[in-house]
Formats: structure tokens, sequence, C-alpha cells
């Protein structure tokens, strides 16, 4: 038998992805992945690429879109000249690039409760020892044992949809300055805002904390560019651009000219209004249609952007019991115990309302609905 490193003990496929498998099928509905609605799309009908992307290229990134991204950055407060913006192969390899930077088996990682779970797959396979972070008092348990790196989800956070306060974002930046806690801000759903809301990095308040931004071009895109970015302070950049010279030279340059176009087209702002529009409307939807379907068998607050609804149910129903019976039935969710970093049990369930048509979603929730009053009986 092949003699395998140590680390593999700790790698388990996705459970999002082996859900994704499954919802390919044309008879599913999914409310299981994030997928965006395929309606929001950028038009890409850009000029010809000059024939030199087909080249190797700057493992960094191309410097006009390194430039366009840095200014966008400056806009929110952030201190990230072009000089330190990397360009990544989706956002997820920034996850990756962080954790082998920051995490050594046995490395204390902060994070939400519940978290994003592709994160938590990744903290885990090098060895991440996992503490919950209180966004009421996120230096909590710190004067003991300071974590190595906090990671946060403060806008539209993946599961719950929950944007974090002004004061709650300056907070977890001075628990990091006065920790010496590296802060790493994930940051894909800024720009579905469907209601105001405090938006301004985390980041951007610390004062003497190491910290990484990083955002995606796969919500206000399109995810099969697989595009992102980071900026990191001075003292982690280098690190995370030889870690991704190690790992895949450089981001595909044609769709780094493809995002580059779209950035600097005139009428950006009133096609991300545009799409913002779509998912208002599509999240309002959903929300009466959970109204009528679970009213009184679960709880949930709409979220004020992103793609998601954080759904608990009453009555101790579980959770993977009821996926199972959905699944019979052709509708995919996923359970609340996923998202959780101790692992086990949650009587909540994510909910993707952007992909779903409104009639599919309709008719997914009636399911829904139909088998917990089953399972409440």
């Amino acid at each position: 038998m092949a003699r395998l490193s140590m680390r593999t003990g700790d790698l388990h496929a996705s459970p999002v992805r082996d859900m994704l498998n499954v919802a390919m099928r044309p008879e599913v509905i999914s409310f299981a992945g994030g997928l965006p609605a395929a309606e929001t799309f950028a038009g890409l009908d850009v000029p010809t690429a000059p024939r030199e992307l087909l080249q190797y290229g700057p493992t960094e990134g191309e410097p006009e879109l390194r430039a366009r991204i840095a200014e966008e950055l400056s806009g929110l407060g952030i201190d990230a000249s072009p000089e330190r913006v990397l360009v990544l192969s989706g956002s997820q390899q920034g996850i990756d690039l962080a954790a082998k930077l920051v995490v050594d088996a046995g490395a204390g990682v902060a994070v939400e409760e519940p978290a994003y779970l592709a994160a938590l797959q990744v903290f885990r396979f090098f060895g991440a020892q996992f503490s919950g972070l209180d966004r009421a008092d996120p230096a909590r348990g710190w004067d003991q044992a300071p974590p190595r790196l906090a990671y946060v989800t403060p806008t539209f956070q993946n599961p719950t949809g929950i944007c974090w306060t002004a004061e709650e974002r300056q907070a977890l930046a001075g628990a990091c300055d006065r920790h010496d806690v590296i802060l790493f801000e994930d940051d894909p759903y800024r720009d579905l805002a469907y209601e105001a809301c405090e938006r301004r990095p985390a980041v951007a308040s610390c004062e003497r904390a190491s910290w990484i931004y990083q955002g995606s071009f796969s919500k206000t895109v399109a995810p099969g560019l697989r595009l992102g970015f980071l900026a990191a302070s001075e003292d982690l950049f280098t690190y995370l651009v030889r870690l991704k010279q190690a790992a895949d030279l450089h981001t595909n340059r044609l769709s780094q000219w493809m995002v580059l176009q779209y950035l600097n087209a005139p009428d950006r702002a009133q096609r991300m209004g545009r799409v913002t529009a779509f998912y208002r409307e599509r999240r309002d939807t959903f929300d009466r249609a959970l109204h009528r379907h679970l009213g009184g068998l679960a709880d949930w607050t709409a979220p004020a952007g992103g793609l998601f609804f954080w759904v608990t149910l009453r009555g101790g129903i579980d959770a993977q019991a009821l996926l199972n019976k959905a699944l019979e039935r052709n509708v995919l969710f996923t359970p609340g115990g996923h998202f959780m970093a101790q692992g086990g049990a949650s009587a909540s369930i994510r909910l993707n309302f952007s992909l779903a048509a409104p009639d599919d979603a309709e008719r997914g929730l009636r399911i829904l609905g139909e088998l917990l009053r089953e399972a409440a009986a």
C-alpha cells in the first residue's frame, strides 16, 4: 500500500462538492451550493485579448488588474498598493495559501460558529485547533491562549448571512492588534447588498496586526473564470507570493483580461444594480415561500445580502435525516453540522436562494414543509 502523508488522515471530500454531483441531475431542486444564477453572469463580449496573454505571466497577476483592484481597495479604506495585490485562481486558493503560511499541526485558528465549510476543510487539513469567535467579545480567552489566526466573513456571512456592525469590526481589529493575531477577512459577497448595512472591511481598522483580505469575482462576474484576489500586510505578502509560485505559477491570464474589461466597463455600476435587484427579488420570493411552507416549523431572518438563508428547525428535527428524506424527493440542501468547526449535529440548515428558479423553489420548499410536518407528527 502506498505510504502517504499523515495529513491525508484529515483529507475528506467537501460535502457540498459531493452534493453538486447530485444537483447536476435535471430533476433535482438544489438549495445546497452557493451557485449564482446564470442570469447574472456578466456579458463577456470583450475585445480579442492580446496574444502575449497566451504566454506565461507574473505570479502576482497582470499589473493593470492589480492596479485596478488596489484602487478599489483604497476606496474601502484598505492600505494596499498594487504591489501588495495577488490575483488568485479563485478565492479558495487564498484560504489554501493562508493555511500553508500560518497553520501547523495544533495551531490555533479562531472562527465564527458556524463558519464557511470549505475554509474549515482547509484549516483542518493542515492541523488547525479551532476555537469559537464571539462577535460581542472577540478576544475572549485570548489572554491565556491567543490563536495564530482569526478567520472571519463579516459581510453577509456564509452560512448565516449575518452582517457585522461597525463596532464589532473595530473590536475584532483591536483584539488582533493587542494579541498579535493575524486577521484573515474573506469578503466574497460584499457587492450583493440588498439592504443598507455596515460593509467597511475589518482589516481597515488594523493598526499593528498582520492581515489578509480577499475577495472574489465568482459572484459578480462568473464563477467559471476562477478568479479572486487578496491583499495583505507587508510582512505576509512576499510569503504568499512564493506559496502561489509553488502552487500554480500564476493565475489564468485570459480570465484576468476578461475581468479587467468588466471592471473598466462604463456600465459596470448599472449592471451591478440589475444584479442586486434580481437577487433582492429572488430573496424576497424565497422568503415568502418559506413563510408559506415552513411557517411555524422553523425560524429564520431574511439576509440583508449574500446568497443564503440560515434556517433553524423547531422540535429537535434531525437535519441529516431530513436531507435523506428530501433526496428521495429530489430536493437538496446543506445540513448545518457541516459548518460547525467542532463537528456534531445541528438543528439548522443552509438554503441557497440564488440558483433555483422561483417555481422550482416554491415546489422544493413545499416538499420540505411536508417532510417537516411528517417528522413532527
